[in-house]
């Protein structure tokens, strides 16, 4: 009976790593575009940074959209594509958007 348990805690558990695996950027270093190449993302697109940091792989953009959002932005170190972005409206409720690829 423990065995069983044991092998449907791993199965119930297992999903859930996968999906969250999906999230993370898998580029090797070589092939990533400098900070300031971020900065300058950041820039052109209105926003206001507070922090750049590497997270899972890829780049994050924390700080505050053109209308004064905070955001938070996940960013592909090769490409510079925004792979996730996520903000608070006016009444503090979080939004999610997905980049071009996620459904």
């Amino acid at each position: 009976m423990k065995k069983t348990l044991t092998i449907l805690g791993f199965l119930v558990a297992f999903p859930a790593g996968v999906a969250q695996a999906g999230r993370d950027c898998h580029v090797p270093m070589a092939d990533w575009h400098p900070r300031d190449a971020v900065a300058r993302l950041a820039l052109e697109k209105g926003w206001t940074v507070r922090r750049i940091k590497i997270d899972d792989g890829c780049y994050e953009i924390k700080g505050r959209d053109a209308a004064g959002r905070q955001i938070e932005v996940t960013v592909d170190p090769a490409t510079l594509e925004v792979i996730e972005l996520e903000y608070e409206d006016g009444d503090h409720a979080s939004h999610r958007q997905k980049g071009p690829d996620e459904d």
